[in-house]
């Protein structure tokens, strides 16, 4: 495309700041996997474990480690206990800073020997003096021994490419870990440590880490990024199974797939898929939940015992991608101030024809990732969309295209949109049939809620132009004030809009309004107490929250001195504590204060959204807001449960690991578990997701002991997936996830391993939970 020599031009400049001269020739021993890098990168050992000061660097926290002798060289055996243990980690603490500056570009490379039958997903924070980090991931696969490599610094670092890991941008033979967070500008001049952490596992693992050395990369490609993508949206660097090379052969493989396929429920389900082999407790003609010999349970229309094990996400809103071209702003139709659905939530939503003449590339870099683009005049050109805004990514809006949408109109050899909705929405029905799954998850497309096929759960969310408070931690966005009665207004036509939607169908279990809002978290009273502490700097003339929090505070203390005692304040009225307040520090009796500020606010919220539920939605279920396991605090979830009818928690982990979920028990609702995943790198995508798992079979065998947990939990009444395509290559818009986290790729095939693990599941699942 026009301009890419000159986009490479760009790229080579960067990698030209990287370039460095020779080092000294590094102590370096091979690997226990006895790998040689084919380019002879240059290689620094900073730790082998042939010394006592490199077992002094090793600081443990749940686990054991011992030294181990290994074909006459020495590692480091850890055994966590992560059965036990939420989190279990191994810190590598140099008794000196480590300094990387003499290397422009640079990485480390770790040794990890698995030698168990399961598959083992790390976290690897990398740490500089000023408590800054970097965060990776990877799987390390059962019954293994390889180096893996940990960018610090390389020129691709500088680039914002809008996905969120890119491809390898210089060629090496070590696996690589995946970028998750963090920092890209660590001080490499001062590396303080290295944690490697197992988390929310079901089982004790053991790893081996030996020879951790610092290496220089080099060779870098400068088109790393060019031609990334094919006609069908997937990798055109890679070959891999599943990848399709022709219409015809989509079409074959639909048929194939569509021969067996058909709309017949598993044995034993009722009408709704509760199980019509066990009790029959009252029916409402509604779904409703009970205790159920000491278990909760949904319970369906007709009365049978239910459990939710659905996919989420079944929609086109977040299939396209940033295609790197936009039109003139004042051709396009902006975001009105009453929209009740955020942008990423919109469908495709296609540039005016008008605004067509005016299109043109806002970046170089990411037209270039594509081999192919249709014209708008082409059939295919049916699939562009449009973004107003983002989240995040390299552009803040622009031109968009879906890749699995123009793969389904090759599939059903159809542009008609009436069409081919209804054949994708048939097909997708008769799999979740095939598949066992009892019901959808969260965000399916509102064109399933009257089919009547499949129970499913509506959504919402409440936006609007009232006011805010951060708490810190805002990754989606600033909270809410719930006092403000902007809110309770946007509320309340959120609802309704939901409810017109519903038509009070029997087929929906319930709503989840929202999704990972910035509750808090546990760690430190800001961490904890951020909305509050954050309230309290406002001025209550423009903040509805900071005048409620004085007003419990005057109710509580009585006068302006009480409450300077307790806090040891110098506050002469309380029209100067109306005022912007800035609290360093925190004493005993202000943290039990935070938290009832805390409860106070997040009664509120709860407290306005289950009335309006009430009003225009009384017979379905409030599910919740899906609450991040990074987001969640005791103040909030006591608030919560007083309201919602079902817990929602989305939890990224291995499964349902204990005693990290006791909290449960205290609040003894029924819970929900909103997200989960796991994905591979070998489907020719570029991030597995936020869990590893280390090929296609292998996530089958995760989802099955995820599944499996969740079922034996008596507080849990179902689970879904997250979610039911991949995402797309370059990243959706509205973020630049790019995971291998579908139970369908771009080219809506399934993948064999993951849907034989559910339908395994899915024919016990009653029996299973409930026994014969």
């Amino acid at each position: 495309m026009k301009n890419s020599q000159h986009l490479n031009q760009i790229i080579l400049c960067i990698i030209s700041l990287f370039l460095i001269a020779s080092c000294a020739e590094p102590k370096h021993k091979k690997g226990k996997n006895d790998k040689i890098n084919l380019l002879e990168v240059k290689e620094r050992i900073l730790l082998d474990f042939e010394n006592e000061s490199d077992i002094k660097a090793i600081e443990l926290q749940n686990a054991r480690s011992k030294l181990i002798v290994n074909e006459g060289n020495h590692g480091l055996e850890i055994n966590f206990d992560s059965l036990n243990n939420h989190d279990s980690s191994v810190y590598i603490n140099p008794s000196n800073t480590w300094n990387f500056n003499d290397y422009e570009s640079a990485a480390l490379v770790l040794d990890i020997e698995n030698s168990t039958k399961s598959s083992t997903h790390i976290y690897i924070y990398t740490y500089d003096k000023s408590g800054a980090f970097q965060l990776s991931n990877v799987a390390v696969p059962a019954e293994s021994n390889n180096s893996y490599l940990i960018e610090l610094k390389v020129p691709s670092f500088l680039l914002n490419t809008g996905i969120r890991n890119d491809p390898p941008s210089w060629p090496h033979n070590y696996i690589s870990t995946i970028w998750r967070g963090g920092t890209k500008t660590l001080d490499t001049s001062a590396i303080t440590s290295i944690r490697l952490l197992i988390s929310g596992v079901l089982e004790n693992k053991q790893l081996i880490i030996d020879n951790l050395r610092v290496v220089k990369p080099n060779n870098f490609d400068p088109e790393y990024l060019t031609g990334l993508v094919d006609e069908y949206g997937q990798n055109a660097k890679q070959d891999f199974a599943g990848k399709v090379y022709s219409a015809d052969q989509l079409r074959s493989f639909s048929q194939q797939e569509q021969e067996n396929l058909t709309d017949q429920q598993f044995p034993s389900r009722s009408t709704f898929n509760g199980w019509i082999n066990g009790p029959k407790l009252k029916s409402t003609g509604y779904f409703r939940a009970e205790k159920y010999q000491g278990k909760w349970s949904l319970v369906d229309p007709e009365g049978y015992l239910f459990f939710s094990n659905g996919i989420a996400n079944i929609r086109m809103a977040n299939t396209s991608t940033i295609t790197g071209y936009d039109f003139d702003a004042a051709l396009i139709k902006q975001r009105d101030a009453g929209d009740y659905t955020p942008e990423d939530s919109i469908g495709l939503n296609t540039a005016p024809k008008q605004a067509w003449p005016s299109r043109h590339i806002s970046s170089q870099l990411r037209a270039d990732m594509f081999t192919w683009l249709p014209s708008y005049s082409e059939a295919a050109g049916a699939n562009y969309g449009y973004r107003r805004s983002v989240h995040s990514g390299s552009l803040k809006k622009g031109e968009t295209f879906s890749f699995y949408r123009a793969n389904l109109a090759r599939k059903y050899a159809t542009q008609n949109e009436e069409a081919l909705m209804q054949d994708w929405r048939d097909t997708t029905i008769k799999r979740m049939h095939n598949w066992g799954f009892t019901s959808f998850g969260n965000w399916v497309d509102a064109s399933f809620y009257q089919m009547n096929r499949l129970p499913y759960f509506a959504n919402g969310w409440i936006i609007g132009d009232f006011k805010t408070v951060n708490s810190g931690n805002d990754y989606w966005g600033a909270m809410p004030d719930p006092f403000d009665p902007v809110f309770t207004q946007r509320t309340n036509k959120a609802i309704k809009k939901i409810a017109d939607e519903v038509k009070d169908n029997p087929w929906c279990v319930g709503v989840f309004i929202d999704n990972e809002k910035s509750w808090g978290s546990m760690g430190s009273p800001s961490l904890q107490y951020g909305i509050v502490i954050n309230g309290l700097k406002k001025n209550a003339n423009d903040s509805p929250l900071k005048q409620e929090f004085i007003n419990h505070l005057k109710n509580k203390y009585q006068n302006i001195e009480n409450l300077n005692s307790a806090w040891d304040l110098k506050h002469t009225s309380w029209a100067q504590l109306s005022q912007p307040v800035e609290l360093t520090s925190y004493n005993a009796q202000m943290l039990g204060d935070f938290s009832e500020l805390l409860y106070l606010y997040a009664d509120a919220y709860f407290s306005r959204v289950d009335k309006a539920l009430t009003k225009y939605m009384p017979n379905h279920l409030y599910m919740g807001p899906r609450f991040a396991h990074w987001a969640m605090t005791p103040e909030v979830l006591k608030a919560a449960a007083k309201y919602v009818d079902v817990m929602s928690y989305n939890y990224y982990r291995e499964g349902i690991d204990q005693p990290y979920w006791d909290f449960l028990a205290e609040l003894d609702k029924p819970s929900i578990i909103g997200e989960f995943h796991n994905g591979a790198i070998d489907s020719g995508l570029l991030n597995p997701g936020l869990i590893h798992a280390e090929s296609q079979f292998d996530r089958g065998e995760k989802y099955k002991s995820y599944l499996n947990s969740v079922i034996e939990n008596p507080y849990f009444v179902g689970a879904h997936w997250f979610q039911y395509i991949d995402s797309p290559l370059t990243g959706r818009a509205y973020d630049g996830e790019n995971y291998n986290v579908g139970f369908v790729s771009v080219a809506d095939i399934p993948y064999t391993p993951l849907v034989k693990a559910a339908q395994e599941v899915n024919k016990s699942l009653y029996i299973k939970r409930f026994g014969k």
